[in-house]
């Protein structure tokens, strides 16, 4: 069998260091991954590991990185999913903003049934929880902050998406990327709730309230909100 390079070693020690953190969870932190657990896992020795890491704090900032890097499906992708079909059948506005909040909510917990759903969640919480730590190391800010580049850009896309398909526009000067940065302020601020166990308020409107009839999650009229006051129906055209 071929020697790995340092490379390749550098690469397996930093995948299995992600495996552990994904299967022990948020409550674990980067912190508790011991890189001589991560050795016996990946049946190296110890001088493999320390000639590519000074200790293993050194080490550990690099699987920070690499978890905060971790996507396991496009940043927008589980909204589109959860809308995707309501758009072709021409549902309300109200009704597409309910089912892309539930599955902001459900991206905020790691309890759910599907098990490539939950990994993505975990995943999601993970790299949120490191990204309130950025300040530890400057690799790690600049991680988080190309994370949440890649997510404003993607996010765009899609708002651009929804905003054309329901006959809206911004208003001005407001940009489809303020849009973004306010509901992604929003989204992270409930999810980091959810880091803390917080339950997510749920609120059932009745037919004689203010807020349009049925289950909405707090996060939801949130949206609303903003939606009401970031955008306008696009003018018809003068005859």
């Amino acid at each position: 069998m071929a020697r790995r390079t340092g490379e390749e070693t550098r690469a397996l020690l930093i995948r299995v260091g992600m495996q552990m953190v994904l299967e022990r969870g948020v409550s674990a932190g980067i912190q508790h991954i011991r890189l001589q657990d991560v050795l016996r896992r990946a049946e190296l020795t110890t001088g493999a590991a320390y000639r590519l890491w000074a200790d293993q704090t050194d080490y550990q900032r690099d699987l920070a990185v690499a978890m905060v890097r971790l996507r396991l499906s496009s940043p927008a992708d589980y909204v589109r999913d959860a809308v995707t079909g309501l758009i072709e059948a021409g549902a309300p506005g109200d009704d597409i903003i309910r089912a892309a909040a539930n599955a902001h909510v459900r991206a905020a917990t790691s309890d759910v049934d599907d098990p490539d759903e939950a990994r993505d969640a975990q995943s999601f919480l993970i790299a949120l929880a490191l990204r309130t730590a950025a300040d530890t190391w400057p690799e790690l800010k600049a991680a988080s902050r190309e994370r949440h580049d890649e997510s404003i850009a993607a996010f765009d896309e899609f708002y651009g998406f929804l905003m054309s398909s329901y006959g809206l526009r911004m208003k001005s000067p407001l940009t489809i990327t303020d849009f973004s940065e306010a509901m992604a302020a929003l989204g992270e601020g409930f999810a980091v709730r959810a880091l803390e166990g917080i339950p997510h308020p749920r609120i059932e409107a009745g037919p004689d309230d203010d807020v349009p009839a049925g289950p909405w999650t707090l996060f939801a009229l949130g949206v609303r909100a903003l939606v009401n006051e970031f955008m306008v129906p696009i003018a018809p055209r003068a005859a």
